[in-house]
């Protein structure tokens, strides 16, 4: 959906009433695809920062300078300051670079302060979490604010696992899950709702995106953490449903209004999702796959298929069964997937007629 028919959407909705600056809007909008298509030459950027960051800090600690913790703690909390600071200054790349990596900077110097003076854990967590709020209402940089999402996420993981309580990773990705689709499904909503959060949306997109497949990465591969296999099905209960949902609304979108032809596409994908009760992560990756492909989002497509792939090969490796069993099981896969592609194929060639 693009932002003409995003206002449209508006318009109609609103009413009479509903006034707005479209040639603002689009700027805007415009600057925001600008923003996202320029997030690769960033994130080489910001590793190169990194780079250039690790040999700086390693000269620092190699010196001595910071032996106490109290040193520590001080001058993290000085360069994350002046990294939020830089970035409300000025946006160019080379200081987005700067600042994203004092900001990574200074919170690990902070958290090795904090562990040297024996606070706890759980604080450690909180603090982050709190720093990394505030960072995202003081400014709203694209790169920053993508930086900070990913550390509050990470600081939820980090609470999970210090604490050893790994059943709450299906709390974690149903949460996520729900929020991305809340967030794709209502563009319009979201934008209406907050300046703030509308400044935010496409690093919260990303951020969340990439949180909820680190979540699902989690869950797929047991050597990470320890969750009991007889437990995982748990996330499915909220996955699989939330799949359902995006589906129908697909459906809807692509106007299949015979009955039969929905019974068929509700049977299959039914067919498909079965399997992966036991693994959650598929039929996560599978919900992504079908928000990006809904809203067309590009770069959290390729993401998500990316993570589907692994997935499935993950899935495949887990299985303990014969390699007999696990050809058959992906055999039933392909045959369920061709069937989904030749349907819909079959429906765009209807309406290409038309």
């Amino acid at each position: 959906m693009d932002i003409q028919e995003k206002i449209d959407a508006l318009a109609k909705e609103e009413g009479t009433h509903f006034n707005c600056n479209r040639t603002a809007l689009e700027n805007d909008y415009a600057n925001l695809e600008h923003e996202e298509g320029s997030l690769a030459i960033k994130i080489l950027s910001i590793f190169g920062g990194f780079l250039a960051t690790s040999f700086f800090l390693s000269f620092v600690f190699a010196s001595g300078l910071f032996d106490t913790d109290w040193g520590l703690i001080t001058f993290g909390l000085i360069i994350i300051a002046f990294a939020v600071w830089l970035n409300t200054y000025t946006s160019k790349l080379i200081v987005d670079t700067i600042s994203v990596c004092s900001y990574a900077a200074g919170f690990l110097m902070l958290g090795l302060g904090l562990e040297m003076v024996h606070v706890d854990e759980n604080i450690i967590g909180l603090i982050c979490i709190v720093l990394s709020l505030l960072t995202l209402i003081i400014t709203q940089n694209y790169i920053l604010s993508f930086i900070s999402i990913l550390f509050i996420n990470g600081s939820f993981l980090f609470l999970i696992a210090v604490n050893e309580v790994f059943s709450f990773m299906h709390v974690y990705n149903a949460a996520l899950l729900l929020v991305l689709t809340y967030f794709f499904l209502h563009e319009e909503k979201v934008f209406k709702g907050s300046k703030i959060i509308a400044k935010l949306y496409n690093p919260l997109r990303i951020g969340l995106l990439v949180s909820a497949i680190c979540g699902l990465i989690f869950v797929a591969t047991k050597n990470i953490f320890d969750i009991n296999i007889y437990y995982v099905w748990i996330s499915s209960l909220i996955i699989i449903p939330l799949n359902i949902y995006v589906i129908s609304i697909i459906i809807k979108i692509i106007g299949v209004e015979k009955a039969n032809t929905k019974t068929l596409v509700y049977v299959l994908s039914v067919l498909f999702l079965i399997p992966s009760v036991f693994s959650p992560a598929l039929s996560g990756a599978l919900l992504l796959i079908l928000l990006c492909f809904f809203t067309n989002y590009k770069t959290g497509f390729a993401l998500s298929v990316i993570a589907f792939i692994y997935f499935v090969g993950q899935y495949y490796y887990d299985l303990n069964y014969t390699l007999l069993t696990k050809s058959i099981i992906l055999f039933a896969s392909g045959m369920v997937f061709l069937l989904f592609y030749f349907f819909l194929r079959s429906k765009l060639e209807a309406d290409e007629k038309i």
